[in-house]
């Protein structure tokens, strides 16, 4: 008599074991690196969409009431809020306000610009003076003598709904001609 093996439909089920388990955490631990670095890759193509309006870049100075009846440049802190990728960091500076003509105001940055001083109101003297160089300026921010290679930087300003507001920017020194720094 003669003996035939028996087939089975039942399905073999593999041994689970420490290589399976490793596999599965190799595999997890790759997903979730990969899913942290696609993150800023994400953020980065998307920044556009997410950019918020260009309104933040003004920067408010006070009520123009404060401002109508000055006869002087006159100082004025601002507190600036700038954004780098994460980074959001927050400073003050200063600019000078101007007597308005024809009802505008002209907003100087205080920034020599022969190497970056501050330019101070000298109320005697009716006129602005850098005190590392001697630089010497009119109370409009032109130039009048010393190494300073143009006028004070006018800064682009406006009003909007009864407040001065202002576009604080850098400006290049050591050149004759006004230029934006990034």
């Amino acid at each position: 008599m003669q003996l035939t093996p028996q087939t089975t439909d039942a399905p073999e089920i593999a041994p689970t074991g420490r290589r399976s388990f490793l596999g599965a955490m190799l595999a997890l631990s790759a997903a979730a690196v990969s899913a942290l670095l696609a993150l800023p890759l994400i953020r980065f193509s998307t920044f556009p969409l997410r950019q918020s309006a260009a309104e933040s870049d003004w920067t408010e100075i006070g009520p123009i009431a404060e401002f109508s009846s000055i006869t002087a440049p006159v100082p004025k802190t601002i507190t600036l809020e700038r954004r780098d990728a994460w980074q959001k960091s927050v400073s003050q500076t200063a600019v000078y306000v101007l007597p308005a003509k024809a009802g505008q105001f002209r907003v100087l940055s205080p920034i020599c610009p022969h190497l970056g001083c501050s330019v101070r109101w000298e109320s005697a003297q009716d006129k602005f003076v850098c005190p590392c160089h001697s630089g010497s300026f009119t109370s409009d921010g032109e130039r009048i003598s010393g190494p300073p290679p143009r006028s004070m930087d006018a800064l682009e300003s406006k009003v909007e709904g009864g407040v001065l507001k202002v576009r604080y920017q850098y400006f290049r020194q050591l050149v004759s001609i006004k230029e934006v720094m990034a």
